[in-house]
C-alpha cells in the first residue's frame, strides 16, 4: 500500500521539471521567432514588388491606349475610372480597386518621374516616410 501511495503522488511533475520545460521552450521561441518575423518583412516586400511590377504593367498599357501616362493629379485611379482628358481610355486597366501597398499606405504615383524617368511607382515601406531606405520603387522591379 505504501508502494502505491507514492506512485500516485508521483503522478504529478515538480515545479522544477516545470522551470526547465518552460525554460527550453523560451529559449527556442528566442530563436524561432526573430526568424519568422523576418520571413514575413521579405514576404512584405515581394509583395510590394509583385503590385509595382503588376501596376508598371497596367500603366504601359494605358499609354499605349490613351497616348501619355496619367498624371500625377489623376494618379493610379486613372487604371480603374476614365480622366476626363483621355478620350481613347478603354480601361479598366487593371481588376481590382487600386491595392494599398502591405503596410497598409496607398501606393505612391508621381509623372514624371525622378531623374528623367516618365513616372514613378513606389511604396514607402514600413515607415510611411519618403525618402526612407525602406522605400521600394519601380527600379527595383525591373
Amino acid at each position: 500500500m505504501n508502494t502505491n501511495l507514492k506512485n500516485r503522488m508521483r503522478r504529478g511533475f515538480t515545479l522544477m521539471e516545470m522551470l526547465v520545460v518552460i525554460t527550453i521552450i523560451a529559449i527556442l521561441a528566442a530563436l524561432i521567432v526573430p526568424q519568422l518575423i523576418n520571413k514575413a518583412d521579405q514576404a512584405r516586400v515581394a509583395k510590394a514588388k509583385s503590385d509595382i511590377a503588376s501596376l508598371d504593367t497596367a500603366i504601359q498599357t494605358y499609354r499605349l491606349e490613351v497616348g501619355k501616362y496619367p498624371s500625377t493629379d489623376d494618379g493610379l485611379n486613372a487604371l480603374v475610372t476614365q480622366p476626363s482628358d483621355a478620350p481613347n481610355w478603354k480601361g479598366p486597366y487593371v481588376t481590382h480597386a487600386i491595392p494599398n501597398d502591405p503596410w497598409g499606405h496607398p501606393y505612391v504615383y508621381q509623372s514624371p518621374g525622378a531623374n528623367n524617368e516618365p513616372y514613378v511607382v513606389q511604396s514607402y515601406g514600413p515607415s510611411g516616410q519618403a525618402g526612407g531606405s525602406d522605400n521600394i520603387t519601380t527600379n527595383d522591379v525591373q
